[in-house]
């Protein structure tokens, strides 16, 4: 089975701008969009909610919900826009997901989930995977994960992905849940052991590439996400250390690529500062970074910006720091 590593799914964080931007600095990354809710795909503008420009990497649609009928409908309409595989959302612990009866309180309703996977399953021919965690509440012991990952294989799902920690409904916000549970990634390393002919891969906490070789010598994949979010460019490392691949853009480079983009989507009426605001972590670590993040927070994380602030901040930022353009 091929190791992956993928970028997870991040509310408000990995829409089609993200994922488009992303695919500039990495060839080889999995890609998940943010989770978005059955009911919006049947209703709402499914062009808006679901198209996104082709790439060559995979990219997987996140769908929260809990109604068997609307999942199976929305997996029917998304498998036309290009996606490689359907995901449901099992993790989430926020309060509003959790008030739509959708996420991580889903762990607590097993026949549930599983009846709307068999749904799924039998709507589309795309994969369907799950994301969920090791737990909830006060229920955290091996034996129900195992038990509840079995159940959703038996219902049709394909790949196993699980944040290794337990999620607090209704106890802390949603950043707290990403902080607080401690990290248990040896439940995932196990459930690897038992399930070994299934795909696992392990979420939570992965901020290098060092932990990344380490996960991927007892797990199938690799799933990150504030460590990207944060500094995009962390990428480019996992292309070299992971991939193997050393053609690797530069910063500038990126930016010069994402440039037709930017035209094509603000042609359309996209706001410039919707595509921008993902490129603020774009020079994290590097001198020039702090030039940066001002200009885009001053002229561009707008919403009257225009195009012609995207050449003026290279010519800006290269005045200051050239050689921090091209790390």
């Amino acid at each position: 089975m091929k190791k992956t590593v993928s970028v997870a799914p991040m509310m408000d964080c990995t829409d089609k701008h993200e994922i488009y931007f992303l695919s500039l600095i990495s060839k080889n990354i999995h890609l998940y969009t943010e989770m978005i809710v059955a009911n919006a795909i049947i209703r709402g503008d499914r062009n808006k909610l679901l198209s996104f420009k082709k790439i060559s990497n995979p990219v997987t649609l996140q769908i929260g919900g809990s109604n068997s009928n609307e999942l199976a409908e929305a997996c029917k309409i998304a498998e036309d826009y290009g996606y490689k595989e359907i995901n449901l959302n099992l993790g989430c612990p926020s309060k509003k997901v959790q008030k739509n009866k959708f996420g991580a309180c889903l762990m607590q309703e097993p026949s549930l989930v599983a009846k709307c996977i068999d749904a799924m399953t039998k709507a589309t021919k795309l994969p369907i995977s799950i994301k969920t965690r090791i737990g909830y509440n006060d229920v955290e012991d091996f034996d129900f994960l195992r038990s509840f990952i079995e159940t959703t294989k038996n219902a049709g799902s394909q790949k196993f992905i699980i944040h290794a920690r337990k999620a607090l409904l209704k106890k802390l916000s949603p950043k707290e849940n990403l902080n607080i549970p401690p990290l248990k990634y040896e439940f995932v390393y196990k459930l690897k052991e038992y399930f070994n002919k299934d795909e696992i891969i392990i979420n939570g906490g992965i901020k290098n590439t060092e932990q990344i070789k380490n996960h991927l010598s007892k797990v199938d994949g690799v799933m990150i996400g504030r460590a990207v979010y944060h500094s995009p460019y962390f990428l480019a490392e996992v292309e070299k250390q992971i991939f193997k691949n050393q053609n690797i853009p530069t910063r500038a480079e990126v930016m010069e690529n994402l440039i037709p983009y930017i035209s094509e989507e603000t042609s359309k009426g996209v706001q410039l500062n919707h595509i921008m605001r993902h490129t603020v972590g774009l020079f994290h670590g590097q001198n020039g970074s702090k030039i940066w993040k001002q200009y885009l927070s001053k002229n561009m994380c707008i919403r009257d910006a225009d195009l012609q602030k995207v050449n003026h901040i290279m010519d800006h930022v290269r005045k200051y720091n050239p050689v921090s353009l091209e790390r």
